[in-house]
């Protein structure tokens, strides 16, 4: 038997049924002052989700700042990193942390060969071919 997915002891569907507002006094401090903050700029990206969801476009975005809340779980959000957009997935686990948090900005660095001049034996040698 699968395991039914809760937040803070509520299912899916009961957070969904639930206003931003409603849904700001489960969440921890720090985010119900977030979401309390910004709730008319989430509602408005919520009406945004929805209606390109009914239209079956692409949900592209550069507000790494909003709270996630239960009614835009179960989409796929592309998400602006700075250089691309990251398609996310949201899900009920991410209830409550911001779109930022899972596009990260910064990637791991992946070192190339050395440059000329980098080390002792490619100091000597000329830069131009002649």
């Amino acid at each position: 038997m699968a395991k039914e997915l809760t937040y803070r002891g509520k299912t899916i569907e009961e957070l969904r049924k639930l206003d931003t507002r409603e849904f700001a006094k489960i969440v921890k401090s720090r985010t119900r002052r977030a979401i309390l903050r910004q709730s008319s700029e989430i509602e408005k990206f919520v009406a945004k989700c929805e209606k390109c969801k009914s239209k079956n476009k692409q949900i592209k975005t550069h507000l790494r700042h909003i709270v996630i809340v239960p009614k835009i779980v179960d989409y796929a959000i592309n998400i602006h990193n700075g250089k691309q957009f990251l398609p996310i997935q949201i899900t009920i686990d991410m209830l409550g942390h911001r779109l930022g948090e899972f596009a990260l900005t910064r990637q791991k660095v992946k070192h190339g060969a050395a440059g000329i001049g980098s080390t002792k034996s490619s100091m000597a040698k000329a830069t131009k071919k002649t």
